[in-house]
């Protein structure tokens, strides 16, 4: 009982001297990612693009110089978010929550970010109900079902396909994703063959393909993690001539991350997989986007966490500029609900009922452009909002 009180005097402190630091020159925005871990690559491209938007447009935003603090989660831990969140807005007198590699983050981070009113932007983690969580947060990443149930439906409509089987890695991002093209294929018309959930551990897919070539589907549907997954699915489908254009492979975009279609190889050609972004689009502001992204990490290239950062900033910045420097979340909020902007994904639209990023979802095919495999846009679904808010 007693740490609870203190828990709530020292909350009460730290906004007392957040309330003093809005009255400074400074906004402190304070990202919580897991920096360290297996999911360190995905914060790292996060970072990068947070780190090219300032780079682009500076670090001063209404007359007021912008901040960054960050943390390290190490992982999906929602309890050291928590905390994280807690240390930052009392210890160091944040103004914005910002980053999120992570759902279990977000989520950990929410009720801080709701007893504190901080605005609180989500750039990465993609459970529906992180934004439901409180009033404060926006989103400027995507869903798992925005994606999946859309492609769902492309798959029966569009891609000739009228029985599938799905194969998904057996975590919630996983069985959402399973979940919601199962969705989409068959309010559509399609037929579920079966369905399997693969372990998170080492790689060995031979017993889950069998059972897909014994049901003979159409179509396999797949969402597994990056690294050695993608290549060693590959090749257990191609050992049991499980590959396009005999069977027609779906997959959510990490399948053909350029990393992977390289592991891949061959194997990889031919497989459709749905994004809300891809470097290979052509348009003037991505490809302004991919080059200076390039210039400034080496070489490398960039990828929905980048993007989701890049935008997140954007956002923060477009919000302050609104609130005159502001950093009153109720209106961060408020500037932020109906903003409309291009992005190097294309339009984005910030839902005012929902807080949450209505855009264009892409179907990609892997195809060889000049002696290359990459991800080729071959159809685009506009306007996509998430369909899980608000179902009961």
């Amino acid at each position: 009982m007693f740490a609870r009180i203190a828990a709530v005097l020292a909350l009460g402190v730290g906004l007392m001297w957040s309330a003093q630091a809005n009255a400074q020159d400074t906004i402190k925005i304070g990202l919580i990612m897991a920096y360290s871990g297996p999911f360190a690559d995905t914060a790292n491209q996060m970072q990068a693009g947070i780190d090219l938007y300032m780079q682009q447009h500076g670090d001063e935003v209404a007359g007021k110089k912008i901040e960054i603090i960050k943390k390290d989660t190490g992982g999906p831990k929602a309890d050291e978010a928590k905390r994280l969140a807690q240390e930052l807005i009392v210890r160091d007198g944040v103004d914005i929550l910002a980053g999120f590699t992570l759902t279990p983050e977000a989520l950990g981070a929410a009720a801080v970010a709701d007893q504190a009113k901080k605005f609180m932007v989500v750039m990465n983690a993609a459970t529906s109900i992180i934004t439901e969580k409180s009033p404060y947060i926006v989103r400027t990443s995507m869903t798992i079902p925005q994606l999946n149930t859309a492609f769902g439906k492309w798959a029966y409509e569009k891609g000739g396909v009228k029985q599938a089987y799905t194969l998904v890695a057996d975590y919630a991002p996983g069985v959402d994703a399973s979940t919601a093209f199962a969705k989409g294929f068959t309010d559509a018309g399609g037929t579920i063959v079966g369905a399997d959930k693969s372990p998170m551990g080492p790689p060995d897919f031979s017993a889950f393909v069998q059972r897909i070539k014994d049901a003979s589907p159409e179509a396999v549907f797949v969402f597994i993690p990056g690294g050695a997954q993608p290549p060693a699915l590959g090749k257990a489908l191609a050992e049991r001539g499980l590959t396009p254009p005999n069977t027609q492979i779906f997959a959510q975009g990490e399948l053909t991350f350029p990393e992977a279609i390289k592991s891949m190889g061959d194997t990889a050609k031919g497989i459709i997989t749905t994004f809300n972004y891809t470097m290979e689009r052509d348009d003037p502001i991505n490809n302004a986007f991919v080059k200076a992204y390039r210039d400034a990490n080496k070489g490398r290239s960039p990828d929905i966490y980048s993007v989701g950062g890049y935008d997140g900033m954007h956002l923060i910045y477009e919000a302050l500029k609104k609130t005159g420097g502001s950093t009153d979340a109720a209106a961060l909020v408020k500037a932020s609900e109906g903003m409309s902007w291009e992005s190097p994904r294309g339009k984005m639209v910030i839902d005012p009922e929902t807080r949450d990023v209505i855009q264009t979802v892409y179907i990609r095919k892997v195809e060889e452009v000049d002696g290359q495999l990459q991800n080729v846009v071959i159809d685009e679904i506009p306007d996509v909002k998430d369909p899980l808010h608000g179902a009961k």
